[in-house]
């Protein structure tokens, strides 16, 4: 019983490490904040693997399977990601979380829109966008990743205070440590300037 466990769990051999750590390396570098789509983030981990094809030829000898060995080649994926997990690597945690997205209809059916008066940016850890309604009330939007007209706000968005902006968004349910618990927060999906 204890053979047959032992079997299940992988212990990484040299090479892997190595290929962990150059992944990891080349992960980090990406500005996340513009992958958008689960087959973004895939695409953007196999490129950073693919620049790795020399360390990748050495984990399959080390491993003793074939690059052609399809079913093979996608078990080292996968034990490549639960590594760079236990690594706690940074670019590659963020990464995840796209990978592990809704993609196309589902994130579309929830997209929603808001009017108002461009105010300021909060920097709260991550820029919020306020705006205020019609009512005269504020509402911020969280800036959490690249969106349609982004770069118009990057440098603080002076030049658009006092102007009517359209943002389109979406609910995303977070966790905030200092308040222990969950909170929808208004994710920013996209900005037009009225």
């Amino acid at each position: 019983m204890e053979s047959a466990l032992a079997q299940d769990v992988h212990t990484p051999g040299p090479m892997e490490k190595k290929l962990t750590d150059s992944v990891c390396g080349c992960v980090s570098k990406m500005d996340v904040s513009k992958i958008k789509t689960k087959q973004e983030a895939e695409s953007a981990f196999a490129s950073c693997v693919g620049q790795h094809a020399d360390i990748l030829q050495a984990v399959a000898e080390e491993r003793h399977v074939e690059l052609s060995d399809d079913k093979a080649m996608e078990q080292v994926g996968i034990d490549l990601a639960f590594s760079l997990m236990k690594q706690k690597c940074p670019g590659f945690m963020q990464l995840a979380v796209v990978m592990g997205q809704k993609d196309g209809a589902a994130e579309a059916t929830t997209a929603k829109t808001a009017y108002g008066t461009f105010k300021r940016i909060d920097n709260k850890g991550f820029n919020y966008l306020v705006i205020s309604g019609s009512d005269g009330k504020q509402k911020s939007f969280l800036w959490l990743r690249q969106f349609e007209g982004s770069e118009k706000f990057i440098n603080g968005g002076a030049a658009y205070i006092g102007k009517k902006l359209k943002i389109e968004y979406q609910d995303l349910e977070v966790y905030l440590p200092e308040a222990k618990g969950y909170y929808t927060v208004k994710e920013i999906t996209g900005v037009s300037v009225l």
